[in-house]
């Protein structure tokens, strides 16, 4: 199931007269964007295992300033699901094709989780597109320290799931059917406060994960880190961005982390930890980041 502008619930008030839907025509795929506002182009990237839905509680205020694409990757939702090319830097191509069919040549970028690692891709694949960068919520594979096997309970319970995703086979074989069990505990158990994401977008989130298409996409931008390592690596050897980058952490979750991975890539870094929140930033503290990202853009 595929989830437009139309087909999701509790978007806040008069959304729909701001954003509308749009599928994008590039070389490879068709990929889905919401899309409204007026200002300079801003470019929105969702974690995993989310899609566009991810932002809708901060688009509003953005729309205020900024033409904002928040957009689908290949995999999500709407977006086409190929077998194939979820490594870091074809993401990053998507990405830019996309912008380019909508014609926005130079363009900012906010991202997290999953988001945060294309982002990153982006502004060094592609230096002369991206003005500026807001990375929150994640590592960058290949410079990030890796922990051990047998971590503490509570970093085991934080990143369990890197390894589960990136099995082989076992692991779709194993969520098929139990969709909501998997990712519901992923949804539900990063969060610094029980229900801080309603279930109406939990099941949102799920039930697009229920297409064995989008369901092999979720385990196979894991089983690419390694190939995204190596891009991470040679991009960082061709030299730090020199864009401005705010790196946004959650207290009870990556706190300072984000910082201390974009200060490795990147020489204009300012570090934010937004106070009481886990690792869902866009939902579970949506004022805090649109603030910090109108604050940090403007």
């Amino acid at each position: 199931m595929t989830f437009t502008v139309t087909d999701v619930p509790d978007l806040p008030a008069g959304f729909t007269g701001t954003f509308t839907s749009h599928t994008v025509e590039t070389c490879e795929l068709t990929l889905h964007t919401v899309s409204g506002g007026d200002g300079p182009p801003l470019l929105l990237l969702p974690g995993w295992p989310q899609f566009w839905y991810s932002w809708r509680l901060i688009m509003p205020a953005l729309a205020e300033r900024f033409t904002v694409v928040a957009a689908d990757l290949r995999g999500m939702d709407a977006s086409d699901k190929p077998a194939t090319g979820y490594d870091a830097a074809a993401l990053a191509d998507d990405m830019a094709a996309l912008m380019t069919a909508l014609g926005h040549d130079r363009f900012a970028v906010v991202g997290y989780d999953l988001g945060m690692l294309v982002g990153y891709a982006l502004a060094a694949s592609h230096r002369e597109r991206v003005t500026g960068l807001v990375g929150a919520e994640s590592i960058l594979p290949g410079l990030s320290p890796s922990p051990p096997l047998l971590s503490d309970p509570a970093t085991n319970e934080f990143l369990w799931h890197f390894a589960f995703n990136r099995l082989a086979d076992i692991n779709e074989r194993m969520v098929a059917g139990r969709e909501e069990i998997y990712f519901g505990y992923n949804l539900t158990s990063k969060t610094a406060a029980p229900g801080a994401i309603p279930q109406q977008a939990i099941d949102v989130y799920v039930d697009q994960l229920r297409d064995p298409a989008a369901l092999h996409a979720s385990f196979e931008y894991y089983r690419t880190l390694d190939t995204s390592a190596e891009q991470i690596l040679r991009w960082r050897d061709e030299g730090p961005l020199s864009i401005p980058v705010l790196a946004i952490g959650g207290q009870h979750s990556t706190g300072t982390m984000p910082e201390e991975t974009m200060r490795l890539v990147a020489t204009d870094v300012t570090g934010l930890v937004i106070p009481g929140a886990g690792h869902f930033l866009p939902e579970e503290a949506p004022e805090e980041l649109g603030k910090a990202v109108l604050d940090f853009l403007r």
